[in-house]
């Protein structure tokens, strides 16, 4: 089947992982949007405009990450890659902990979804499974997926997950440094083993999170504590890491979103995020932007529509 004249817009939430002690195993999807649109063009290659986060930055070839998975999906079912333009409209910040690689990553992947309707039908462990390949943790991908809470998990069949509702008294507010932080490199300092209390500290402090956000959120603060990652990276972007103990130290659920540098807080009330946002103004050191955002509940979402014809 010929994919002439197809085209598709992709919508992807931007997403914290780890949530404090779901090292690897949580995610959270949050209401700040990468949108693409692609549409299927007679000449090969592609071409990528970048507009908003990442304007100049960010390769506008066939290097780019969205366009290499949309390849990898379609190599990955046998089809050849058509030609392609696309437009990217980016408000998830790079490099702060918000998931944007992998929102990168499923954007993709959905617009191949979109673009092979009809010719190869994908579904959501298939989706999962491709953007872990690309990504190499389920743990973001899962919610840019899928949205709400997941809960991400590897067999030998391959990444799994589940997702579960969150209670709407849970207010996330994210705030967001100037500076950036290569996830590669807050991984390199983690060790190659923890104490035995401190694995039985995250387990039980992590399944706490998860009744506390689908239940309880009065319960937020005691779940969000983590002994198995946050402690080791706190060298690496110490304002993050002061501002995160300011916090907890007013009683404020504040971990650090994904690698970081930026800082979720998984507030209880409205009242309690605005108290938050004012604190970290007064106090931080430098620059922060606070994002008051919303759980987002349906992942990402694919629209096919027809090409304009002048």
């Amino acid at each position: 089947m010929s994919l002439a004249g197809r085209s598709v817009t992709v919508r992807v939430p931007a997403t914290s992982a780890n949530l404090g002690p779901g090292f690897d195993t949580l995610g959270l999807s949050l209401s700040l949007y990468d949108e693409l649109t692609v549409t299927v063009r007679d000449e090969r290659g592609a071409t990528v405009d970048v507009r908003g986060v990442g304007a100049g930055e960010v390769p506008t070839d066939e290097t780019n990450l969205v366009v290499r998975s949309i390849a990898h999906t379609f190599a990955h079912y046998g089809q050849s890659m058509p030609g392609l333009d696309l437009i990217a409209r980016n408000s998830i910040p790079h490099g702060r902990g918000l998931g944007s690689s992998g929102a990168a990553i499923v954007s993709g992947i959905m617009a191949a979804k979109g673009l092979l309707e009809g010719v190869v039908e994908i579904d959501a462990l298939g989706l999962l499974a491709l953007a872990t390949e690309l990504e190499g943790h389920p743990d973001n991908v899962a919610p840019a997926l899928f949205g709400c809470l997941t809960i991400a998990w590897v067999t030998p069949e391959g990444p799994q997950f589940k997702k579960l509702n969150v209670h709407r008294g849970v207010s996330p507010l994210v705030l967001v440094p100037q500076a950036t932080m290569s996830t590669a490199l807050a991984r390199s300092l983690q060790p190659a083993t923890v104490p035995h209390e401190d694995a039985i500290f995250n387990v039980s402090r992590s399944t706490l999170l998860i009744a506390a956000l689908i239940q309880s959120p009065e319960l937020l603060f005691a779940a969000t504590e983590d002994k198995l990652h946050q402690s080791y990276r706190a060298a690496a972007m110490p304002e993050t890491d002061r501002l995160i103990r300011l916090l907890r130290a007013q009683g404020f659920p504040a971990v650090v979103s994904g690698a970081g540098p930026s800082i979720l807080v998984l507030c209880s009330d409205p009242g309690q995020r605005l108290a938050a946002a004012e604190l970290v103004a007064a106090e931080s050191a430098t620059p922060w932007s606070s994002l008051v955002l919303a759980v987002d509940f349906k992942g990402a979402t694919v629209i096919a529509h027809p090409v304009d014809v002048e």
